[in-house]
């Protein structure tokens, strides 16, 4: 397995690999289908992020396909150019395999060059296997979203997370 920072010819791999986390996921924001991810987009998304230092997309590969994701989102603002909004995903059949840990040890890693102090997440209450992931990799819970998204017909309650490095 590879960990790296995205390229531009990875565009069509990313949409694939986003479009296949959303379907597989009952935690992501979008519900399978919802959104309809393009390489274009993508690509627009990856050359928009290598022209700031504060956001990053680091991808996990295995035998040529993209199987996990993190995307820091930097903030836009003098004020808040210190923290980065975190998304991350990875592909069911490979959860649970210390994939999670690896992309957030280089997120750290990247962090620290680019003087980002903050790092920040919110995942649904219910999704333990993340909530364990983000507590391992040194974040801690600082409150709860009532009622921040509808999965299911039922609210449900969100833990907003963060890291300070």
């Amino acid at each position: 397995m590879i960990i790296r920072h995205i390229t531009p010819a990875d565009a069509q791999s990313l949409a694939d690999l986003i479009t296949q986390v959303e379907n597989e996921s009952d935690y992501m924001l979008f519900e399978p289908g919802e959104r309809q991810t393009s390489a274009e987009a993508q690509l627009k998304r990856i050359e928009a992020i290598q022209k700031v230092d504060h956001s990053t997309i680091i991808i996990a590969e295995q035998n040529n396909r993209l199987i996990g994701f993190i995307m820091a989102v930097g903030g836009a603002a003098k004020r808040n150019r210190h923290s980065a909004y975190l998304v991350a995903g990875i592909l069911r059949e490979h959860r649970g395999r210390g994939i999670g840990t690896k992309l957030f040890e280089e997120l750290d890693c990247w962090a620290s060059k680019h003087e980002i102090h903050r790092l920040e997440l919110t995942v649904v209450i219910h999704n333990q296997a993340g909530v364990t992931l983000y507590k391992k990799a040194g974040f801690q819970i600082e409150g709860t979203k009532k009622h921040s998204l509808m999965i299911n017909g039922e609210f449900v309650d969100e833990y907003y997370m963060s890291k300070l490095l």
